[in-house]
């Protein structure tokens, strides 16, 4: 799958998840953007214009919930496609991340082909 040209920012203050998902990214051709929490990702962000925003839940000061609300509000970014990323598989995450406008649920620890497909499936539909 290429998806060479994309850009793809990861917000997670795990330097870990960070490191594996620019990694996997990487390697399949996508420019990566890092961000460690909201308020980083917000001001990168507007400069850089990413064609998929990974946001971790549980962050410190600007939890993913409220990150992607002010992606989502802002009609400049507001189609970008937002992939909320959480250790926890719950019903309730889920619906709660769909309220502010979340395009789809990933469940830490991610694998290299999920990250891939959620990548594909939310970029695949628009000519580049």
């Amino acid at each position: 799958m290429d998806l060479t040209g994309l850009k793809v920012m990861v917000i997670d203050d795990s330097n870990t998840i960070r490191r594996s998902a620019e990694i996997f990214l990487s390697q399949a051709g996508c420019q990566v953007l890092l961000a460690e929490d909201g308020f980083d990702a917000l001001a990168k962000i507007t400069d850089h214009h990413p064609d998929v925003i990974f946001v971790d839940i549980m962050m410190p000061r600007l939890d993913g919930y409220q990150t992607c609300a002010l992606i989502k509000k802002n009609p400049r970014l507001s189609a970008t496609p937002v992939i909320m990323l959480s250790s926890k598989d719950g019903l309730f995450d889920r619906a709660r991340g769909r309220m502010v406008g979340s395009d789809e649920y990933l469940t830490k620890p991610f694998t290299k082909d999920s990250l891939i497909k959620a990548v594909a499936a939310h970029t695949g539909e628009r000519s580049r």
